[in-house]
């Protein structure tokens, strides 16, 4: 054999060697697993892998992949020796907020993220159960409450009260009013605290007299009630201001001549005489004692009673009976003082 030939030979065997470790090596790399850290939904595991992609490794490991899940690197990616991957699939949860329920979904597991994924926002008073920094399984139903202060002002009238003095120099009987009452207003601030719309509690945080009452005085007379009278000072409980006629016995005056039954007789039923006087009995009752006072400087009538009633005598009227026509024209008409005695 030559050496051409020689040459040839050895440079043959030389490929078929570098062919023969390339397909070696190329075996080695096809069938050396990586190892990849697997997070899936929170449980961490070590799997060995021969997939070329995160894709090729889901589909290998029958991993299930819900609408919506979070993927920590691109499906393409190359797996490469100790490769990372985290995969979290969206949960189910229920929100309830004050009895109105509503599904949702969530790649997060704390309350307070869950709600956010939701777009839940909650005032600064608000709360939720189970709360919001808690790890809330999935399937949980979630309540929202929602909390509301309101500051609610009232005023109460504060009643006045009564002072009565006696005055001696006030004739008894008679009430004088000399300062009038006058409510006090207090102002009450209560804060109510709504959870859901519904009350949960009430606190008194400020309670003040905003106008104090004004006291009603008044005075009572405490003098006794007299007349001067020809027996001497008498007490009586009222003083009325009457308009005084007279009337006798006559047909003129009562409208009853001799032969009528109740000639001569008072509505009372007694004798008509002197100090029987006519009155209203809606306005003196009949029976009451009086004592009849001029006003002019004449003689007072004097002591009378009331028993007798005449069709012009209504109100503020009193006619008083004479033995005579004389003495009835001669007293007239006049004004009287009439005394109500005791």
């Amino acid at each position: 054999m030559n050496s051409k030939m020689i040459n040839k030979a050895k440079k043959f065997r030389a490929l078929v060697i570098l062919a023969i470790v390339a397909a070696l090596s190329l075996g080695f790399y096809m069938f050396q697993g990586n190892e990849i850290t697997l997070d899936l939904d929170g449980k961490v595991t070590e799997v060995v892998s021969y997939s070329r992609t995160v894709e090729d490794f889901i589909e290998s490991e029958e991993i299930n992949i819900k609408e919506g899940a979070y993927i920590s690197v691109p499906l393409n990616t190359k797996i490469k020796q100790d490769t990372k991957l985290t995969i979290k699939n969206p949960k189910d949860y229920t929100i309830d907020e004050g009895g109105m329920l509503v599904d949702i979904t969530s790649l997060h597991t704390k309350t307070e993220d869950i709600l956010k994924d939701a777009g839940i926002e909650l005032g600064e008073l608000d709360y939720t159960l189970p709360d919001l920094d808690k790890e809330t399984p999935p399937n949980t139903t979630i309540e929202i409450y929602r909390v509301k202060e309101v500051i609610e002002t009232k005023d109460i009238e504060i009643p006045y009260e009564e002072q009565v003095s006696m005055n001696k120099d006030v004739d008894r009987g008679v009430i004088k009013v000399t300062q009038e009452g006058k409510n006090g207003i207090r102002r009450s601030e209560t804060k109510n605290k709504y959870v859901n719309g519904v009350l949960e509690s009430s606190v008194i945080v400020k309670d003040e007299v905003i106008t104090e009452p004004v006291t009603r005085l008044v005075e009572k007379g405490s003098k006794e009630l007299v007349v001067a009278t020809s027996r001497g000072d008498t007490r009586y409980r009222r003083k009325v201001t009457m308009t005084a006629t007279a009337y006798d016995i006559s047909y003129e005056s009562t409208g009853k001549g001799p032969e009528h039954k109740y000639y001569g007789l008072t509505a009372s039923g007694t004798q008509a005489r002197p100090g029987v006087v006519a009155v209203d009995p809606k306005v003196i009752p009949l029976g009451t004692k009086l004592y009849i006072e001029s006003l002019d400087g004449r003689p007072d009538y004097g002591f009378a009673i009331a028993e007798d009633t005449g069709g012009a005598i209504k109100g503020n009227k009193i006619d008083l009976f004479f033995n005579t026509k004389a003495e009835c024209y001669s007293f007239g008409r006049r004004k009287v003082n009439v005394y109500i005695l005791e």
